[in-house]
């Protein structure tokens, strides 16, 4: 099965038009969403496993970078995309993503 890029971009900026319409419930992962520190032109990120994860607000720009989408094909893939409103979840450790996040910035 193809991942289908625009899909997946698509599918990101609906989380974040949710959240920043106020329109989500407390994940089911444990965090209480707040969309008052998530800056204007950024987005919330789980990163880690199902059962064990962090959150990382990133730049809006991130989703065009390939790096970035690669992740979201990965996500796609682990987790799909039919969950309720519980935000991204990253599939990578903690160390990974920080390490991507500085390769972007620095890009």
């Amino acid at each position: 099965m193809g991942v289908r890029l625009p899909e997946l971009v698509l599918h990101a900026k609906q989380i974040i038009r949710r959240r920043s319409a106020g329109k989500h419930q407390p994940s089911s992962c444990g965090h209480s969403p707040a969309v008052a520190d998530v800056p204007k032109g950024h987005f919330a990120v789980y990163v880690g496993d199902e059962n064990e994860n962090k959150r990382f607000v990133v730049p809006i720009s991130y989703l065009k970078n390939p790096l970035f989408q690669a992740l979201l094909s990965q996500a796609e893939e682990e987790f799909g995309f039919d969950r309720p409103a519980s935000g991204l979840m990253i599939p990578c450790t903690e160390d990974d993503f920080l390490h991507l996040s500085s390769r972007i910035s620095h890009s």
